[in-house]
This record gives C-alpha cells, structure tokens and sequence, in this order.
C-alpha cells in the first residue's frame, strides 16, 4: 500500500484530487456500503472532501480536512474495496487491489478538469465540460475544444441524466471480468456511446457492447463513427432484430430503448433468460393491452379512446415491472427523456435481486388480482410462462 500511500497523501492535501470512486466490495465486507464517492468542496473558506456513502437504501454524507480524507480513502483501500478511479486535473489513476493484497496504479490521460470548490456550486455532470468528447462533438453538443453548444445544452443534460441513471446500478455489475452489454433497436447509437464512454473510459471497466438495429444504413454509419473514434473491437454494431439474436450465452446489461410494443417484451423476455444483472427499457406504442383492458368500474375512463390508450400504456409498464420483480428483479419506473423530441417517457430500471418464497407468493397474488381485474393475458406472461409459473386465473371471478 506504499505506493498508494504516497499518490494519496500527494494529491489530497492540496485539492489536486477533483474527484474519486471507491468501488467493488471485497466478499466479507461489513461496512454495508457498495460504493463511496469523494469531491473537494469549500466550506467556511476552506477546503474540505465530501464522502458519500452508497447503502441500498440511502447516500450518507461525511466532510473531513484534506489530510482525514488521505487517511480515509487508504482505509477503506485496506479495509473495504478493491478498486477505485481518482481522478486529478493531470492525470486518471486507477487502482486495483488483488486478493493478496497486491496494488496496481494505472496512469491514464485526465477526464475530469479542476472544479470550482464550493458547496453550492452549479450541478457537475458525469461528462463535464472542457474535456473534449468524440461522440458528442460529432453530435454537435460539444464543440472541438470541447465547450458544450450553448442550443444544445438540453441534449447535454439529458445524455448526463441517462448517465446517472446507468451510474446507479453500476455496483449491481461484476467488476472483475468483461462485461457483455447489448442495446437493441440501438438507432443512431448516441446513448451507446455516451453509456460506453462513461463505463470504460472513465470508470476503467472491460466492455463488450454491442448495438443491433434493423437499419443498415444506420448500423454502417455508427461502425464508421467507431473505427473514426478509435473505439476497436469492444464496441460494434451489428444489423438484427431482438427476437432473432442468439450470438452471446451470457449478458450482464441490456438496454432496449423504444422498441416497439411486444419488441420491448421480446427483449425482456430475452434478458431474463441471460439473467442480466441489469435491465434498462424505455418501451413505446403500447398497443397489446389497448383490445384486451375490460373493466365495468372503469367504463367512465375506458370509453374515451384517448384516456383508454394512456391507461393501457400505463398498465402495460405496470405489468412489466411487475413480471420482472416475480422473476427475481428489484423494478423502478422512472421518468426519461427522449433524445429526439423530448418528451417524457418511462425507462424501467430493473436490478437482479434475490426474492423470498413469501414476497414471490405475494407478488404473484397481486399480479392475478390486477389481471382479473383487467382481464388482461400480457405477452410478456406468456413468453416467461416457465420462468413465472404463475397459475390460470378465472376472468369471470
């Protein structure tokens, strides 16, 4: 630990370090947390490092003076985590710790620039001005010096929010091996490059991505974007539909973004079947439920089309989640935007979880009370008919 001892005790102290992530648990760890972030911030005119302690259930926070956080951050090196990303105005360095305890510092090119030290400072994004990123320049977000385009500006934040939202489940992944990440119907690909961006280069983990879409065209210019940016085999686009791709045994995430109606199913079914540690899903054109949702309590709201369309759009979402929780998923719906025309969309989050006998029971009763009510047969039911085992219910009851 010399040598890390010495890299912390050279760039905290003087608020050269802009910020850092401890992460990846060592097995028998007590502490409870999975994951502590460190900024500098300025309090009282001074210079202080805010921890941020990542439970399951809650973030707690901790400031202490520049030479407490050196010690800190060697602690729970010791103690608790196996790898971390500090990050200067000069330099990256990435730290790996093996089961013997052996250190390795990797110096990498800087990602993040020195920050304004105040506590109330203006909101910092996981891709931060100033550093000049390929993708987004060749988005017009950025320009070549890398100054976000000022008509732009929402593009930026919402590619950051995506971001956040991928940053949250980032200690549910497997640190220690590459990483299979599928996108489908993966368009004009500028999430799946903002999504690998963020996991390899700046939080030093091994990928293999790949994007499918059905669109030639659109398949040979994100190829051509990859091989411009330099971004070799662990990024690739491939021309295929959700349904027919078979080429991996195992995936770790799967992000389907706005594939249409029982497509979004398709790709569920799919993950589940990988047992994906990570599923993210913005679907759309919910029709399936639209001729199914039948309800004579509900006939005030079901007989004006439009009122019909939004709630069987909302069910459908509700099914899913629910489907997803059965199988062993820990299910968030969440408020996304969409890139092209911003409007507000749900993404579902879903994490893989272990479940109780009890709390499986209890989900599957709720499930049945809500199909019966709606007389409703989802797809995504049928498709995970042998994973779910859920049992015939009688829609006249």
């Amino acid at each position: 630990m010399e040598n890390l001892e010495q890299l912390l005790l050279e760039k905290v102290p003087d608020g050269a370090l802009t910020q850092a992530t401890l992460n990846n648990v060592r097995k028998k760890d007590p502490a409870g947390f999975s994951k502590v972030d460190v900024k500098p911030v300025k309090l009282r005119d001074e210079l202080f490092y805010q921890f941020s302690y990542y439970y399951s259930q809650k973030v707690q926070h901790e400031n202490l003076t520049p030479s407490e956080a050196a010690q800190k951050m060697l602690a729970l090196f010791e103690e608790v985590f196996k790898q971390g990303l500090l990050h200067t105005a000069d330099a990256d360095y990435q730290v790996l710790i093996s089961k013997k305890g052996k250190v390795t510092i990797l110096k990498k090119a800087p990602t993040r620039t020195r920050v304004e030290l105040s506590h109330n400072r203006k909101k910092q994004y996981l891709l931060e001005e100033g550093t000049p990123i390929p993708f987004l320049v060749e988005l017009g977000v950025m320009t070549a010096e890398g100054k976000v385009v000022a008509k732009r500006y929402d593009k930026f934040r919402q590619i950051n929010r995506f971001l956040e939202m991928i940053e949250d489940v980032v200690p549910s992944l497997h640190q220690e091996r590459t990483l299979n990440i599928v996108d489908f119907g993966c368009g004009k690909s500028y999430l799946t490059f903002a999504l690998y961006h963020y996991l390899h280069e700046i939080r030093g983990l091994n990928l293999n991505v790949i994007g499918l879409d059905l669109k030639e065209d659109v398949i040979a210019h994100c190829n051509a974007m990859c091989a411009r940016f330099g971004y070799g085999e662990n990024l690739k686009f491939l021309v295929g539909d959700i349904a027919q791709y078979n080429e991996l045994d195992r995936v770790d995430m799967v992000v389907t973004l706005h594939a249409c109606d029982t497509a979004t199913d398709a790709a569920l079914e799919k993950a589940v079947r990988w047992e994906a540690d990570v599923i993210l899903s913005v679907p759309c054109c919910q029709h399936e439920l639209f001729a199914q949702v039948e309800n004579e309590t509900l006939s005030p709201m079901l007989r004006h089309g439009i009122i019909k369309e939004r709630f069987a759009a909302l069910a459908t979402d509700s099914v899913r989640a629910h489907l997803l929780d059965i199988v062993g998923y820990k299910t968030q719906l969440l408020e996304f935007i969409d890139m092209e025309h911003t409007p507000k969309n749900l993404l579902i989050r879903a994490v893989k979880s272990k479940t109780t006998a009890a709390e499986r029971d209890k989900l599957v009763q709720s499930y049945l009370e809500f199909k019966r009510f709606l007389h409703i047969e989802p797809y995504l039911e049928r498709a995970l008919a042998d994973r779910l085992e859920i049992p015939q219910v009688d829609m006249l009851k």
